[in-house]
């Protein structure tokens, strides 16, 4: 890198990073705890774990938005020199970056699953489709401001809008591979 360049991640494929592993392991841990009756029943432990489906959802969704919105707000615009990061190389290192946890959770759903079946697995499934939300809201943040938001990649290991994140940069929305919301540009 240049003097003064930076490598950029798309903030949206950040949030987003997590959402699928979540899904999809939660959704499998919960199948696997709905074939182990438990000390509950499959009956209270499925239906326990909708009620924090619903919740989990609900609380990721709406998490430091306040915090989002700020940075949005008082977003610099990014450099010409800046390096903007691809959508596959930052699903990649994110994804690699937690892999440990999503393998903590999946462990931690079946294992629960002996006294609630199903509900840990469905609370984590909660999780990832509330990240999925945030990226959503992002995206439409991004397409109100007619921006696409971009954060250096050096300050990602606590997460998009973790404790070493300053601030946002800006470019125009034709800028990078990914749509706004962190999905692939069709």
């Amino acid at each position: 890198m240049g003097r003064g360049a930076q490598s950029l991640a798309r903030v949206a494929v950040v949030v987003r990073a997590g959402a699928a592993p979540l899904w999809w392991l939660g959704l499998f841990g919960a199948a696997i705890g709905a074939l182990v009756p438990g000390l509950t029943g499959r009956r209270i432990g499925l239906l326990a774990g909708a009620a924090l489906f619903i919740l989990a959802l609900a609380a990721t969704a709406v998490a430091r938005r306040r915090r989002y919105a700020h940075f949005a707000k008082a977003a610099t615009r990014a450099g010409r020199a800046d390096i903007l990061q691809d959508r596959r190389v930052t699903l990649r290192i994110r994804r690699r970056a937690l892999r440990w946890w999503f393998v903590a959770a999946f462990v931690v759903a079946v294992g629960s699953s002996f006294a609630l079946p199903g509900t840990v697995g469905l609370l984590i499934a909660g999780v990832g489709a509330g990240l999925w939300l945030k990226a959503l809201w992002l995206g439409r943040l991004e397409r109100d401001g007619e921006y696409l938001l971009w954060l250096r990649t050096d300050w990602l290991s606590g997460g998009a809008v973790g404790k070493a994140v300053k601030g946002f940069r800006t470019t125009g929305v034709a800028a990078g591979d990914a749509a706004p919301g962190g999905a692939r540009r069709r």
